[in-house]
């Protein structure tokens, strides 16, 4: 086996571990979903075991991801990121970056609707910046309530209670980045939201204009 190979088969374990843990899934949820054993998991992700086929079809599917993605086989011939929306809370995550682990980038799109909907803030542990491509945001943080334009910026510690929304009712676009923490919060929608512990700090967004 030459070295390529060896070192795409030594990812692997870590690449697996690193999924798992971004959607916030345990060893003992992925058994039960994939009939895999605890065991053989832990095995894997720690590259004591090498990956079969079968099992990494059992992966690919219980994750929602391409096989190639768990792998870290690149796509030959096409360096296109293969987006597939994600609809939670009323809203849609468009996935902007595939590998595992770290910041995400999505494109986030709120519809329109009748009247502006009225705040109902969560929080969860993390941080998150947006850029909002076309129409007007409403951002609340904390005490704060914010309206962020077209080309405008905003960051906020999303330990404090937030909230995003339409301000007028019309739709909105946004890039946004979460960390692990928003990821599991805003985006598995196989798993509910569990809110994180709400913060004493009087910190607020930090808007800044482009």
């Amino acid at each position: 086996m030459d070295q390529a190979m060896e070192n795409v088969l030594d990812a692997v374990g870590p690449r697996l571990r690193a999924v798992r843990r971004a959607r916030g899934i345990t060893l003992a949820e992925l058994s039960a979903t994939t009939g895999v054993s605890e065991s053989t998991l832990s095995r894997l992700e720690s590259g004591r075991r090498r990956a079969t086929l079968e099992l990494l079809l059992h992966l690919s599917h219980a994750y929602d991801v391409p096989l190639d993605d768990l792998v870290g086989a690149p796509r030959a011939g096409d360096s296109r990121v293969h987006l597939k929306p994600i609809r939670r809370f009323g809203m849609t995550f468009v996935p902007l970056s595939r590998r595992p682990g770290g910041t995400q980038a999505f494109k986030m799109i709120i519809p329109a609707v009748p009247k502006p909907l009225e705040p109902t803030p969560q929080t969860h542990e993390g941080f998150e910046w947006l850029y909002v491509l076309n129409g007007t945001l409403r951002l609340v943080v904390g005490e704060r309530d914010t309206t962020v334009q077209a080309d405008e910026v905003a960051e906020f510690d999303t330990s404090l209670p937030h909230w995003l929304g339409s301000a007028d009712g019309g739709a909105v676009e946004l890039l946004i980045l979460f960390d692990l923490q928003g990821v599991r919060a805003h985006v598995p929608a196989e798993r509910p939201t569990s809110p994180g512990r709400p913060s004493s700090s009087s910190g607020g967004p930090r808007r800044r204009e482009r």
